[in-house]
């Protein structure tokens, strides 16, 4: 009696046991599913969101080349119709012409002549128009109901050309009506197939936080992901979730039919763990982007770069490397936000400026690389030189705060012969321009070498940019002496903007500095205490400014042996009479 009733309890425990294993297994599969599929669903919407921005640029580039026709024709296009014909595509409705707000110019005109209105005082368009005309921005507005049927987007683009006096006149608007979803049909097809049922809605106005749908597929969402992103100053949200729901129904079936038998689970559930395995590895895999700014990361940058050089060995390219000044700084002073804000902003700069053909990628905090192929550094040059030069800030507490970057690059296979070579010289480059001050852009020459970091380093022009004076470095030659590097407060005190202004002004040659009836006295007394065995001491002249006005100053110097330039002057200078006056001498 004793062992029948063990014979039932050991399996009634066995079943008991396993049934609490079974259902502590489906929890935590629901809970590990949903996770996982919320994740990929989220990398889902970032991408095809990418996607379907990337399809609404195409038809807004339709406004930029017309804008950049105007200017270059001082705004006249002959042959309009023509033009416009060639840039037609299957998502265009129209596009336009509005000289100062009115349109006058419609393509194709046949079924689009209710068009031609004043959009500056019109009643729906009036508000849209002006606030494009007076803030220089592009704007979207829609979707709105298209007399030929179906939904459409206007996008305006405002066009300002020179007067006579180099002002910038608002000359009118660059207009181009977009087919909604038409334009975006593959990409939320592509969506589609992948098993997603999507929701891609636009902010009503730029004031209100309300949404309205411009394309759904036929599915209900529950509890869907979103991602939000921003197009022409306007929100745009996709939001997606799996088609069969956020649990695999499969995974739930070979866990229940394991619970039929002990043996039948383990297996299940080792096969929903391998399933999830296999899910887990092709995440890592597609996880080629970064995720605060959307652009490559370090290895999918690499990824591409090493892929297009094998496969176009022979075409010129160009690898660029910047990062942004001072950014510790921006985190000290602003907080960890803001100078995510600041890499977020840079990104977005990035991804517009260069366009699609280039390679973007953040190497990690605040580096960033660029690749621009079939092209020679000659070419790129002024286009890199006007990135670096342009206008970034990020907002904190309600003021705009500037930042800027440095910039190096090179070319592969003249400077470059591999990848990694060709970086190691844009980053090369990249130093060199910080020890020249920051804020800069440089190409690579020969001589340059990314290991001075370890002698000379950043904290040369951090600590300098901080000294209590102003601070210069030149080589020490009695006939070609070379300033190599001034900081701000030296660049300050001679009366000059930048670097490139104070070397320009001065030749290069610390000699320049000095008054002219003084420069043999001063460079004789420098040398004279050298050669009798002193380093150098204080010397007194008076400081020739950019201006022509004069400045008395005290010059304390030491020369040094550099490894990289030889023997180099040290050079603090500071203000004579202030020095005198504070110290009542």
């Amino acid at each position: 009696m004793k062992e029948n009733k063990i014979k039932w309890i050991l399996p009634f425990l066995v079943f008991i046991i396993g049934t609490g294993i079974l259902a502590g297994t489906v929890d935590h599969l629901k809970a590990n599913a949903k996770k996982q599929n919320r994740e990929m669903a989220g990398l889902n919407a970032m991408t095809y969101a990418e996607r379907v921005k990337k399809d609404m640029t195409k038809g807004i580039g339709v406004t930029d080349t017309l804008k950049q026709i105007l200017v270059s024709e001082h705004g006249k296009i002959s042959r309009f119709s023509q033009v416009a014909e060639n840039m037609m595509t299957n998502s265009i409705q129209s596009i336009q012409l509005a000289p100062e707000g009115i349109v006058t110019e419609i393509y194709p005109e046949k079924g689009n002549e209710a068009g031609k209105i004043d959009l500056i005082h019109d009643k729906d368009r009036g508000e849209v128009s002006r606030y494009a005309r007076d803030n220089g921005v592009f704007t979207m507005q829609g979707p709105f109901e298209l007399k030929q049927g179906g939904h459409g987007i206007a996008v305006r683009n405002p066009v300002y050309l020179e007067n006579d006096d180099g002002e910038e006149v608002f000359w009118g608007f660059t207009i181009v009506i977009i087919r909604v979803p038409d334009i975006f049909a593959d990409t939320v097809k592509a969506l589609s197939d992948f098993g997603y049922d999507y929701r891609l809605s636009k902010n009503v106005s730029r004031r209100e936080e309300t949404y309205e749908v411009i394309s759904r597929s036929k599915g209900k969402l529950t509890d869907p992901v979103s991602y939000v992103f921003e197009m022409a100053g306007d929100r745009w949200k996709l939001e997606v979730m799996p088609r069969q729901g956020w649990f695999g129904s499969r995974s739930l079936y070979l866990v229940s039919l394991g619970g039929l038998l002990i043996v039948v689970f383990l297996t299940g559930l080792t096969g929903a763990l391998l399933v999830f395995d296999e899910h887990r590895r092709r995440f890592k895999r597609l996880a080629v982007t970064d995720a605060l700014t959307g652009i490559y990361n370090r290895h999918g940058f690499d990824e591409k770069v090493e892929q297009y050089l094998k496969q176009h060995p022979e075409k010129p390219c160009v690898g660029v490397q910047f990062d942004i000044d001072d950014f510790k700084l921006i985190n000290d002073m602003y907080g960890h936000a803001s100078g995510n804000r600041a890499l977020q902003i840079l990104a977005q700069k990035m991804q517009q400026y260069f366009g699609e053909k280039a390679v973007v990628g953040r190497n990690g905090g605040d580096e960033f690389c660029i690749f621009l192929p079939d092209c020679t550094c000659g070419k790129v040059k002024h286009w890199l030189e006007e990135f670096t030069k342009s206008k970034r800030a990020f907002c904190y507490d309600g003021e705009e705060k500037e930042f800027h970057i440095s910039l190096g690059y090179a070319e592969y296979p003249l400077q470059g012969d591999d990848y990694d070579h060709l970086m190691r010289c844009a980053d090369a480059a990249l130093y060199e321009v910080k020890l020249r001050g920051k804020n800069g852009c440089m190409v690579y020459q020969k001589g340059f070498h990314s290991e001075v970091r370890t002698r000379l380093g950043f904290a040369l022009t951090d600590v300098s940019e901080n000294l209590p004076g102003a601070f210069i470095i030149y080589r020490a030659d009695k006939t070609e002496d070379e300033i190599l590097f001034a900081n701000r407060e030296m660049i300050r005190l001679t009366g000059c903007q930048s670097m490139d202004e104070l070397l320009e002004y001065t030749q290069s040659s610390f000699r320049n500095l000095i008054r002219e009836d003084e420069q043999e006295t001063v460079e004789h007394n420098i040398w004279e205490q050298i050669e009798s065995g002193h380093r150098n001491d204080y010397v007194h002249f008076h400081l020739k400014k950019e201006d022509g006005s004069l400045l008395e100053v005290l010059d304390h110097g030491r020369i040094v042996e550099n490894g990289r330039y030889g023997k180099v002057f040290y050079v603090l200078i500071v203000d004579y009479m202030s020095m005198r006056k504070h110290f009542n001498v």
